[in-house]
């Protein structure tokens, strides 16, 4: 039997390179060659156990864009009904809805309850540190539009995805208000995108890397605020850019718990703050009800983007590439064996986007 190279993550902090069987996809489903395999810092709080200790071996990597090898009995589209065909590239939503459960038909949320993120390593597998991804039957795949940059629909991972997941929980980004995005990474700077197509007045930008903030005027920030500015410092900056009833919308995209209550004070007067990049980090932070309640602000999160979020970013990413310079945020490839330098790299915040690269 073929066999493919996969980055497995065996326990907390411990990956090795496994050789594991290529297996023919079962009806329904797809066999597609990874192309880029994103490194996202969901990834990292895997490896590290912050985001709870796996209980088994698994193979890492839930963003993908891939060629097709092989399609299952049956399948001749996409899940978006568009013919599809072996060599064709796609983008997967890396999660398998049950499409039987009260979250899948009756709230038409996900995930569902009978949702599974990952497989056992030795079984067929849609982690995408890989040379290849096995699609179960249900999990949905979209054929990228013609002429479309598989590495600019890569750049912003699952990070594009989310970001429009939550516009659409915690409303819409509209024209002329004032929005500002904590954390300049790959959901910091979907946030930014977002806004700016949308017609946002002033999308203000807070992060500590002088790169980071430069990539974000580039997508369409129109300021940005050091870190290592003070606190009130940082919020006398944005209030003077937003007026004194301050911010419409303040998107919290670091990932780090001490941005919450920094969000929730930033975020002014009937403001809504929405909260994007606090999976991975447990833990709690202090904060005053009545802070809420005198500001009428609106607190939403969102994770775990639907397919139609997937679908929606990839043809995004695909109208903008040439806008914007979306294909360049990948600044760092590792093959497939060099997946513990590739999330140490992401480790130290200075990459933009990093990726495994197969044909490494």
């Amino acid at each position: 039997m073929a066999t493919g190279r996969a980055t497995v993550l065996v326990e907390p902090n411990r990956l090795e390179t496994w050789d594991v069987p290529v297996v023919d996809p079962e009806p329904g489903g797809a066999l597609v060659r990874v192309v880029i395999g994103g490194v996202c810092g969901s990834d990292l709080h895997i490896t590290t156990g912050e985001a709870g200790v796996m209980p088994f071996p698994i193979i890492l990597g839930h963003e993908g864009v891939g060629r097709v090898e092989k399609l299952g009995p049956g399948v001749s589209t996409d899940y978006a009904g568009i013919p599809v065909k072996v060599g064709d590239l796609v983008y997967w939503s890396p999660i398998a809805l049950c499409h039987r459960c009260h979250s899948c038909t009756v709230l038409e949320e996900t995930p569902c309850e009978n949702s599974q993120f990952f497989e056992h390593a030795e079984k067929p597998n849609w982690g995408s540190y890989a040379d290849f991804a096995w699609l179960p039957n249900g999990l949905a795949f979209f054929r990228l539009p013609d002429g479309a940059d598989p590495e600019a629909v890569a750049a912003l991972g699952c990070a594009l995805p989310t970001v429009l997941r939550g516009f659409d929980r915690c409303g819409p980004i509209m024209v002329n208000e004032t929005v500002v995005v904590q954390g300049a990474g790959p959901v910091g700077l979907s946030a930014v995108l977002v806004a700016a197509i949308a017609g946002a007045r002033e999308i203000i930008v807070i992060d500590s890397v002088d790169k980071k903030l430069e990539t974000a005027r580039q997508l369409g920030a129109t300021a940005t605020v050091s870190l290592t500015d003070s606190a009130d410092e940082r919020r006398r900056q944005i209030y003077d850019l937003c007026g004194h009833n301050g911010p419409n919308v303040v998107v919290e995209a670091a990932g780090y718990l001490p941005a919450f209550p920094e969000g929730v004070d930033l975020t002014g007067n009937h403001g809504r703050y929405i909260v994007l990049g606090l999976w991975g980090a447990i833990g709690t932070q202090p904060v005053s009800p009545r802070d809420l309640t005198t500001k009428n602000l609106t607190i939403g999160g969102a994770s775990f983007p639907k397919p139609k979020n997937y679908y929606g970013a990839m043809h995004l990413a695909a109208r903008l590439q040439d806008r914007f310079p979306l294909a360049a945020l990948v600044s760092h490839r590792f093959a497939i064996r060099d997946a513990d330098k590739a999330l140490a790299t992401v480790k130290k915040g200075e990459v933009i986007k990093a990726v495994i690269d197969p044909t490494l």
